[in-house]
């Protein structure tokens, strides 16, 4: 019996069902918010479940998104990644680049909440706030993940209400960067210690949403915060929308389901399970989609890569010329256009990504078959490895990739084997090196080429710091920490050539492609301005009723 008919009537009937569910979902969101502002509610689904709504461990997009909407820090990035104001008004950088003292705003106010008195009651931010908040990143009761965003600072503290200084052990000249960081985030005292663990459920911040319902694994509600302290040019005061609604389909093809019926607003990224249904081969938005969605395709710091774990005992990792003939053995150009859809740059320079200083002047690797299979060959004669084998951790989101790159080597005289895993699995094991090599990416926590360096420095190997490949290079590490005594850009983009250079040089990674931040978002949607950290930016988004387009 052909059981194709019944697996598709299964799937039919599946996704009859994650229908109602979601549509009972977002029906059960919208009853927290009045039936006339329901097109004033912007609703997207986040594929990966989230467990904490607390900045102290807002450690990865699913958390920053919601938290980006909750808090606030001293400074914020703008679109271009310019550092602008937020609670800080303005500051000064001492000459020694050792000393920011900033001035904070004397109008901004945290959620309200009954701990600040009545029921409906609020307090000022103060300075001291901004003192707790950051001494929770470093308290091993927090336990947060951030902690490393002050690594370098020597110490902070409040000189009175509005006047903020901190302290930093060497120059950094990224610093503002990592201050725009969730991490960041001023909380109150009150609330926080009231709550305890259970902060992380009971977010009190002053951003432009706040907190209003959580049903962890179903729905997220935020509303509009009525004493939010930014305005638009015009005097309007922000946000425009009444609230946002998020739903936790853990399925993509679902979640393509509930856009294409216009239940969620936007879709991010681009997911192999419907590339095809919205995008033609070229990256043009298909023509039954265009009266209802717009396309948004923007340079993203993201550099997609095949890390190699050096501290293998595995000779084909162990060996220079294998990592070079991998890098040279497929077509990255191919790579984009066939598997996706045209969407990303072909990673043919450093591992730095478009749009920070450095990039441009590296040369990478380009598709070269016969100087990959030469490399091969004389591994094979220097080894006595007449078979070599290497082998990819993945998860199934870039299974196509790898596979394409199997192949590809397969044809130079390199067997590759590919392990499909979780996501979760896939993260522990690389950072434990219990993978000889693996699939990863590497998204600018700050818009400074540090950020990426950072992964080849000694210092930094897994635990203890992003190393995951524990490349070591005393050269590299010379070059590194004298960048970071360069406050001049141009000196230190030559330092960052240097060191991107090396990593080219000795293959540690094979890049793969330099991502772009893709959104689908429904016609009635604006606002939603893309930026190169792809971060959820939502205060100055409008939705306009259906019915008036």
């Amino acid at each position: 019996m052909d059981s194709k008919p019944v697996v598709l009537q299964f799937k039919i009937l599946l996704y009859f069902v994650i229908s109602l569910l979601v549509g009972f979902g977002i029906n059960s969101c919208t009853s927290d918010i009045s039936e006339n502002k329901d097109h004033l509610v912007f609703r997207y689904n986040e594929q990966y479940q989230i467990s904490t709504l607390d900045p102290a461990f807002a450690r990865n997009p699913p958390i920053i998104w919601p938290t980006n909407q909750l808090f606030n820090g001293l400074v914020q990035l703008d679109d271009s990644l310019a550092i602008q104001p937020d609670i800080a008004k303005s500051w000064v950088v001492s000459d020694d680049a050792l000393t920011y003292t900033f001035t904070l705003r004397d109008d901004v106010y945290f959620h309200k909440h009954s701990l600040f008195g009545t029921i409906d009651s609020t307090r000022l931010v103060k300075a001291q706030d901004f003192t707790y908040s950051l001494d929770r990143l470093t308290d091993p009761k927090v336990a947060s993940p951030g902690s490393w965003v002050l690594k370098k600072v020597a110490g902070y503290k409040a000189i009175n209400d509005t006047t903020f200084t901190i302290q930093l052990k060497q120059p950094f000249p990224a610093f503002l960067g990592l201050l725009s960081m969730r991490y960041c985030s001023v909380v109150p005292r009150e609330v926080v210690e009231h709550y305890g663990s259970d902060f992380r459920s009971h977010p009190i911040g002053t951003g432009p949403f706040k907190f209003k319902r959580w049903e962890e694994g179903v729905k997220l509600v935020l509303r509009k915060n009525e004493l939010y302290y930014e305005y638009d040019e015009e005097g309007n005061q922000l946000p425009y929308l009444e609230a946002i609604a998020i739903t936790f389909l853990p399925d993509k093809q679902s979640e393509f389901l509930q856009f294409a019926q216009g239940n969620i607003d936007f879709l991010n990224s681009l997911d192999p399970s419907y590339k095809d249904e919205l995008l033609t081969a070229s990256g043009k938005l298909k023509d039954k989609y265009l009266a209802d969605v717009d396309l948004s395709v923007s340079p993203q710091l993201n550099t997609e890569y095949i890390g190699f774990f050096l501290g293998s005992d595995t000779d084909e990792v162990q060996s220079e010329l294998l990592r070079k003939a991998v890098n040279y053995g497929f077509d990255r150009h191919k790579m984009i256009t066939y598997l996706r859809n045209g969407i990303g740059e072909p990673a043919t320079h450093g591992f730095i990504p478009m749009g920070l200083p450095g990039f441009e002047y590296i040369e990478g690797y380009e598709y070269r078959p016969m100087l990959s299979r030469k490399l091969i060959k004389k591994y094979k004669k220097k080894s006595g490895n007449k078979d070599p084998m290497i082998s990819i951790g993945t998860n199934s989101q870039y299974l196509d990739i790898c596979e394409y790159i199997q192949r590809e080597l397969q044809k130079v005289g390199l067997r590759v084997e590919i392990n499909v895993m979780p996501p979760s699995t896939l993260r522990q094991m690389k950072s434990s090196g219990e993978l000889d090599a693996f699939r990863a990416s590497w998204i600018a926590d700050y818009p400074d080429a540090e950020n990426y360096l950072s992964l080849f420095y000694s210092k930094n190997f897994t635990p203890n710091g992003p190393n995951y490949t524990h490349f070591k290079s005393a050269v590299y590490d010379s070059i590194y920490e004298h960048s970071l005594s360069m406050v001049d850009i141009d000196t230190r983009k030559l330092d960052y050539q240097k060191m991107d250079s090396i990593i080219i040089a000795e293959a540690p990674i094979i890049p793969l492609y330099y991502d772009q931040v893709v959104r689908f978002t429904r016609k009635n949607i604006s606002g939603l301005t893309p930026n190169p950290q792809n971060f959820l930016v939502l205060k100055r988004v409008k939705k306009t009723p259906l019915n008036t387009l």
